[in-house]
């Protein structure tokens, strides 16, 4: 089929043209019953804006697109999340250049926004979040040809370029402070398991846990929430032989956490040690403070929006980044396991 036009619409909804135009851009000149009723046919008829005329001669959309497959709740509480978008919000502003966000059900519903976003010039690129395990949407994107910067890495990722930290690095230098302490038995609240990042720390742990010494090294997977972490760390301390140490993927985890260790009357540190993979002002007011790996996010965020705006402006400055390693910062809720 033809893509629709005004005038198609127009003929369906037996109004004129400059109707339709009143309408679908929100304009005065037509009843609130007629807009409702030419936008429902709009939809129906999947009608789109038409760009040509807008990326004429390279003109911009002036914004570029971040969507996020994620449950809502969690992105709505995620300390890593608004550092991120700060970052990226403070450097393209400097450009004059908006950030797009719409937060989706799966991953299907993301790469439909992607082909949509680029057919409608809606946005000059794209940043790509969570890498996935086979991850489908990367082939999108590069069949789109739209300026991409990926969040994370190394490789699989096709010929998109990254900004990326050393998970693994960083899960080993966790694991290998715990071992140091005398902890043999650790267990490690993951992420999704669809994301590579959660797949690096996870088989990080695995292969430290040989070469440690460890009697015990478990990950189990989550939806990074507070309630699927509580419920997590119920189960692991009502074990007869429970853990001595428990990292988590994020800091809202292992501040839910902490919590269910005080109501079972679990120690911390004493009887049980926690780290947690992220940072942020959640794992220092909290008592006791946090161990935790600590890097800028609100940095990352800048150092990822300057990567695409470079590849929006030079397809050829594409290129990979490798950021410093998150670093451990020791505060109170580590110790020497007790006999």
């Amino acid at each position: 089929m033809s893509r629709p036009t005004i005038a198609d619409i127009a003929r369906e909804a037996g109004v004129s043209k400059g109707a339709v135009s009143f309408a679908l851009n929100g304009r005065p000149g037509v009843s609130e019953e007629t807009r409702q009723r030419i936008l429902q046919i709009a939809e129906r008829m999947k009608w789109r804006p038409h760009s040509a005329a807008r990326a004429l001669g390279g003109a911009r959309a002036g914004a570029v697109g971040l969507v996020l497959a994620r449950p809502a709740r969690t992105v709505g509480v995620e300390p890593f999340f608004a550092q991120l978008l700060s970052g990226l919000q403070a450097e393209f502003s400097v450009r004059s250049t908006a950030l797009q966000l719409l937060v989706v059900e799966d991953t299907a519903a993301e790469i439909e926004v992607y082909r949509r976003w680029a057919s409608e010039h809606r946005v000059d690129g794209f940043v790509l979040v969570d890498l996935q395990v086979r991850d489908p949407r990367i082939e999108v994107l590069e069949e789109l040809g739209m300026p991409t910067v990926v969040l994370g890495g190394p490789g699989r990722h096709g010929r998109l370029p990254s900004v990326w930290a050393d998970d693994r690095e960083a899960m080993l230098s966790i694991v290998e402070y715990l071992a140091a302490l005398g902890h043999r038995r650790i267990a490690h609240l993951a992420g999704l398991p669809a994301f590579q990042h959660t797949q690096r720390r996870i088989r990080a742990l695995r292969d430290a846990a040989r070469r440690l010494g460890l009697s015990e090294a478990l990950s189990l997977p989550t939806d990074f929430s507070d309630a699927e972490g509580a419920a997590a760390t119920r189960t692991l301390l009502a074990r007869r032989e429970r853990p001595t140490a428990i990292i988590y993927d994020n800091d809202v985890m292992a501040v839910a956490g902490l919590g269910v260790a005080t109501e079972m009357g679990v120690a911390v540190p004493g009887e049980l040690s926690i780290v947690s993979f992220d940072d942020s002002v959640l794992a220092r007011i909290v008592h006791p403070p946090l161990t935790a790996l600590s890097r800028d996010t609100f940095l990352l965020g800048e150092q990822v929006a300057r990567a695409l705006l470079a590849v929006i402006d030079d397809p050829a400055a594409a290129v990979d980044l490798k950021t410093p390693t998150p670093r451990l910062t020791v505060r109170e809720s580590t110790a020497v396991p007790r006999d």
